[in-house]
């Protein structure tokens, strides 16, 4: 009995030695490769829905994986992430993943039924571009910027985002700042300044209408694509019309920080930093610089977070500090250091193994409609990863 006793005992001291010699290993690892080891895991879980017609891991649903089709909007950023952790680590294995994904984004270059060929062709093949001197990659990224110029409406002097519908006649979201990077990557590569033009008509025309006088921008605009008049003001996925969306105001700052880097005229860097400020000031950011999901929700214990608004921030803040000097550059520099911090620890970083594979917990998609929420989102993880290798590029 007491061999027995003693062994039990031994095999507790085993077990809590290599228990504690994991957790220090985990400890001593670089964010960089904690999130490698994370999309290794969500790579081997993602693989057999590869030849499926949901092959792109999206978020969480019910403690499960959820994978989605490559027309979903999300599609693009599984495969731009890979290219990311490629571009952090230098290994080959997530360049081959990488292409592999990309690869299945092919037909959305044909799309015209959404705005978002931005997100999809743009963080799959446009990455890809900035590893691979590639003309067939140069080829999808000019057919994807034809597709969504079939949605620009000349006389409203904007890119229709969403469908019309019962409530919308041109629903124009401020998300679609987004893809217009894109645009100026085709005029670059075929030299038709046609794509060029209307990333500038589109941005000229948020700018003038889609901000409020804090620069906090609405989530829908409906034009009437006629006389160009806006017809309505909303938010569909923000807590009310007059409310500042958290990743809306993100994606309204790294709109024109891309509009100042492609046109350098300064109307959109100013824009960016009235952006910024208001972003960095408002009153109800928490501490830790992770925003709650609407910036003018009521905030009680249970309010939701956005890590994804927060990654989209301190991305666009590396960039921006690159545009602007002295106190204004320590300042965005400073304040993405800080959510980058934030984001790399309890409680938004997972813990090896855990979370499906995704790096970051506490998104939130769709509060209004009780979707996605307190999860993981893949553009979380996608903005979070090109944060870091913006901030490593500085560093170096």
């Amino acid at each position: 009995m007491k061999k027995i006793n003693l062994l039990i005992i031994l095999t507790a001291i085993v077990f809590i030695g290599c228990k504690e010699k994991v957790v220090t290993e985990e400890q001593s690892m670089t964010v960089i490769e904690k999130a490698a080891a994370q999309y290794e895991h969500l790579y081997h879980k993602a693989i057999s829905y590869m030849d499926s017609d949901r092959p792109m891991p999206r978020t969480i649903v019910n403690g499960k994986l959820h994978t989605v089709g490559v027309y979903d909007w999300t599609s693009g950023f599984h495969p731009g992430s890979m290219w990311n952790l490629y571009g952090l680590t230098n290994d080959t294995t997530w360049k081959n993943r990488a292409v592999a994904y990309t690869h299945l984004m092919d037909t959305i270059q044909y799309y015209e039924g959404t705005h978002d060929l931005g997100f999809m062709i743009g963080d799959s093949y446009g990455n890809a571009l900035k590893y691979m001197d590639k003309e067939a990659y140069e080829k999808v990224m000019v057919q994807a910027a034809k597709s969504l110029v079939s949605r620009f409406k000349p006389k409203a002097g904007v890119i229709q985002s969403w469908n019309s519908n019962d409530r919308w006649q041109c629903p124009v979201i401020i998300d679609n700042m987004m893809n217009l990077e894109m645009l100026f990557e085709a005029t670059k590569i075929s030299g038709d300044s046609t794509f060029y033009n209307v990333a500038i008509m589109h941005a000229d025309t948020t700018m003038a209408k889609h901000f409020r006088d804090d620069y906090s921008s609405y989530h829908v605009l409906d034009y009437d694509t006629e006389t160009g008049k806006v017809l309505k003001r909303n938010t569909a996925q923000g807590y009310k019309d007059e409310s500042a969306w958290a990743r809306g105001q993100a994606w309204g700052l790294y709109g024109y920080i891309v509009m100042y880097r492609e046109t350098k005229d300064e109307k959109y860097l100013d824009q960016a930093k009235n952006i910024a400020s208001f972003i960095m000031n408002h009153p109800n950011l928490p501490e830790d610089k992770i925003p709650y999901w609407d910036y003018d929700a009521p905030v009680t214990k249970d309010t939701p977070r956005d890590a994804s608004a927060a990654a989209i921030t301190a991305s666009a803040l590396f960039e921006l500090s690159t545009y602007v000097e002295d106190d204004l550059e320590h300042a965005y520099v400073d304040r993405a250091n800080t959510i980058l911090e934030s984001l790399s620890k309890e409680p938004y970083l997972a813990e090896i193994g855990t979370n499906e594979g995704f790096i970051l917990k506490h998104s939130t998609g769709h509060k209004p409609q009780n979707s996605e929420i307190d999860v993981p989102l893949n553009y979380a993880d996608y903005y979070f990863l090109e944060a870091l290798l913006r901030q490593r590029d500085m560093i170096k």
